[in-house]
């Protein structure tokens, strides 16, 4: 008995010992905001991938290089999804606890952000999926922990109706056109289906719908059925390699390019520069951007990383337009930190139920992303806990057989319009997961 009390006692104070000596290490290794980052450089999607992944980093990079999040300086870990959702679930696990926890996620996959919109909630860490993901998940009452900041697919394919609609001299043109949707079949292209068919409906255009399997390089039967159907407008819902094997299947086919718009996800240089002059002509929606070369925070970029051999990415890229979209994205995320620092502590380390806050409450005026180096890039975002899409501002670019040029004013997406959907969409997931929509009045907490 006293030699079973005596191990036991020994093992108590070894324990209490361990404790002491390792907390202050635990606590030291939380003096750094942690961002795991989701990428796929390699699959069929890594030519896109790894330009979005590199101008992430390279903001992480950049942040740091000012100074941190007030002082707070920022550390992060990347994994490998190859857009597959197995793996990017696999990689949200992986990285969720790790150095005192992940700040948030963006999984750059609308099949991955479906997969982690129930574990986000249990794990309280806020998902960005800025330009992609759930379009109902806009309703912040219901999708509490994800950010669709700066548009959806529902934005897209309202802005590409009327941007059509304007080139045909008014919405009561579109009477009798065929509009085809040529798409990734996936939940990313299955995205803008409801509301081009709510569109179709009150506009009186035929939506002709052209899935396209994975990864998109075989495309002859839909091409055909283009022959055939001859369709007045096409949207291209694609990524990666479906991008441009389009535009050339396009070109042998004789489709005019000037009749096909692409998602800001088949609007970049990987989808074009290869096709060059044949795909002339062809224009995207842009998330509000499009290449920046010329931007104040791309300068910044080179001469506080690239010139100190700390780019993560060949530097002629730095700029191009699924660069900035990763830029970007690193930026809304650090700016919901640095919001969460203004209620919760300035020069802390923030945690994600913190972030939330921050993301709910994201002010960013004219003059404040001017001051950032965003000039010209981009528009105000005001989020909300009710809204947290916080913008929905979309230009058009065009491909003049070398380079992306503006070619639209800025349009913005008709609230009338996508509002009933998102409610009606968010209200009937709220109601398959039982879940109970935060009120105004809870939203004050």
């Amino acid at each position: 008995m006293k030699l079973s009390k005596l191990a036991l006692t020994v093992s108590a104070t070894a324990v209490v010992l361990s404790s002491l000596l390792t907390a202050p290490t635990a606590l030291a290794q939380v003096k750094e905001q942690f961002f795991p980052v989701l990428v796929y450089r390699t699959g069929a999607y890594a030519a896109n991938g790894s330009q979005w992944a590199n101008g992430y980093v390279d903001y992480l990079k950049l942040v740091n290089a000012k100074g941190g999040i007030n002082g707070v300086k920022i550390s992060f870990e990347e994994c490998e999804t190859a857009y597959a959702t197995d793996r990017g679930v696999e990689c949200y696990e992986r990285l969720k606890g790790k150095n005192g926890g992940g700040t948030l996620f963006q999984p750059l996959s609308t099949g991955i952000t479906f997969a982690l919109t129930e574990k986000a909630p249990v794990d309280k860490i806020p998902l960005i999926t800025a330009g992609y993901g759930r379009s109902e998940s806009q309703n912040g009452a219901v999708f509490t922990w994800n950010f669709p900041l700066l548009g959806t697919y529902w934005v897209g394919a309202e802005v590409a109706i009327q941007h059509i609609a304007k080139k045909e001299g008014g919405a009561a043109k579109l009477k009798g056109k065929k509009i085809a949707l040529v798409y990734h079949d996936s939940p990313y292209g299955k995205e803008p289906i409801p509301i081009l068919q709510e569109l179709g409906k009150t506009y009186g255009f035929e939506v002709q719908l052209l899935p396209v399997a994975h990864p998109g390089v075989e495309q002859k039967a839909t091409w055909l059925q283009i022959r055939q159907q001859k369709p007045d407008y096409l949207l291209l819902w694609g990524w990666g390699v479906m991008n441009s094997t389009a535009l050339r299947e396009a070109q042998a086919t004789g489709y005019p390019r000037d009749k096909m718009m692409g998602i800001w996800w088949a609007g970049a240089e990987p989808d074009v520069k290869d096709v060059a002059e044949g795909a002339k002509g062809y224009s995207a929606l842009t998330l509000q951007h499009g290449a920046e070369p010329n931007s104040k925070v791309v300068k910044d970029m080179l001469d506080l990383v690239y010139a100190k051999g700390q780019g993560t990415g060949p530097k002629n890229e730095v700029g191009q337009v699924l660069y900035m979209r990763g830029l970007l994205s690193a930026m809304l995320g650090v700016e919901g930190v640095r919001k969460a620092q203004e209620r919760y502590g300035k020069g802390k380390v923030m945690t994600g139920e913190q972030v939330r806050w921050g993301l709910e409450n994201l002010s960013l005026d004219q003059k404040t992303l001017d001051g950032m180096g965003f000039a010209g890039v981009m528009r105000p975002v005001q989020t909300s806990c009710l809204d947290h899409m916080g913008s929905s501002w979309v230009r058009v670019h065009t491909w003049n057989g070398s380079k992306w040029e503006f070619s639209s004013d800025w349009y913005q997406a008709d609230e009338k319009v996508l509002r009933p959907m998102v409610m009606l969409a968010s209200g009937k997931y709220a109601e398959e997961k039982k879940l109970k929509p935060r009120t105004p009045d809870e939203c004050k907490l």
